[in-house]
């Protein structure tokens, strides 16, 4: 869990840290990575990390509903160094688990709903926090999640709540699941799209909200280089200070 004493202070980097924050299927994934290119910073997908542990719990055969379970395992994965992220500027990082990258396998519709599950639990997110502020102190880096700049980074410097309207990323998931080769009903996929936004507004510990000083930025009616231009813009105008 996470309290004030234990939130990075703000201190001046040379490149900011930009955190997108916001619900799934809003385009978050996609932005962060062509914002990250655009400026040459460190993607951290924070996203697939809870992925990772849901995965993890699929390999091992532990219940998502298991709490204890769960909380053991992800702090078991973190100690060990099972859970890797390898990252390097403008690039797409890659998700190491047990020592294989498993970055296609986190993309499954269930893998999606057991993250949502998994996030949910006190000691997961406690186990995968220092991790995540590991990836980014230094600056120069696009982190995007739900909770970024709420608890991850309270001191990013740019900060971003990238939305949509629940059909919009419903068709968005469905087109995605279509390409990839994955058999999805839009009608299934608007259900999951709002089951989960439920559980990530209603939880407990560090749930899904727009922080105060963040940009909120609704994408339903932008294209992706709409809104990567908008973030980029406010991503450089840090850098100088501006």
């Amino acid at each position: 869990m996470t309290d004030e004493k234990s939130t990075p202070s703000r201190a001046r980097r040379p490149r900011p840290i930009v955190a997108i924050d916001g619900p799934a299927g809003a385009g978050k994934s996609t932005v962060a990575r062509e914002v990250a290119v655009a400026l040459g910073y460190v993607l951290v997908d924070t996203g697939a990390l809870y992925r990772a542990i849901a995965l993890g719990a699929h390999l091992r055969k532990t219940p998502r509903d298991d709490r204890h379970a769960i909380e053991s395992l992800a702090e078991e994965l973190v100690a060990s160094g099972a859970l890797e992220m390898h990252a390097r500027a403008g690039q797409t990082p890659t998700l190491v688990l047990d020592g294989v990258a498993r970055t296609d396998e986190l993309r499954t519709p269930d893998i999606s709903q057991g993250a949502s599950v998994v996030s949910r639990y006190p000691g997961v997110r406690a186990a995968l926090l220092e991790l995540q502020r590991s990836f980014g102190r230094q600056g120069g880096v696009v982190l995007e999640g739900r909770d970024i700049g709420t608890v991850v980074f309270p001191d990013a410097e740019v900060k971003f709540f990238l939305t949509a309207t629940d059909e919009r990323r419903a068709h968005r998931r469905h087109a995605e699941l279509v390409e990839r080769g994955t058999e999805s009903r839009f009608e299934d996929v608007l259900r999951e799209v709002r089951e989960r936004d439920e559980r990530d507004a209603a939880r407990d510990i560090a749930p899904m909200r727009a922080a105060e000083d963040a940009v909120v930025l609704d994408s339903s009616e932008r294209t992706i280089a709409e809104v990567v231009a908008v973030i980029c813009d406010a991503a450089r105008q840090c850098e100088r200070g501006v």
